[in-house]
């Protein structure tokens, strides 16, 4: 059975590297919001995407997480990785 990464998985972690109360810019419908417009830049991203590396048992390729703009580039970069690893 392969893991899967949601919505609320990304939130979490990025309030978790955020240190923001819960809640904070991630409420409503965010999944195509660029990052920048819900206040996290991409050293932010960055850190996320080590949690996500660390919780997930993947490698995320720095440019991915660059180009992924907004939550759902994001669930997808890391979604495709679960899919591969799980075949």
């Amino acid at each position: 059975m392969s893991r899967t990464f949601t919505l609320d998985d990304l939130k979490r972690i990025l309030l978790e590297g955020s240190g923001a109360p819960e809640g904070t810019g991630l409420e409503g419908d965010i999944i195509d919001t660029d990052f920048a417009d819900i206040g996290y830049d991409s050293l932010a991203l960055l850190e996320t995407a080590s949690r996500v590396e660390r919780e997930y048992g993947i490698e995320l390729d720095e440019t991915v997480v660059g180009e992924a703009s907004t939550p759902r580039a994001l669930l997808d970069a890391v979604s495709a990785h679960l899919l591969d690893q799980a075949a």
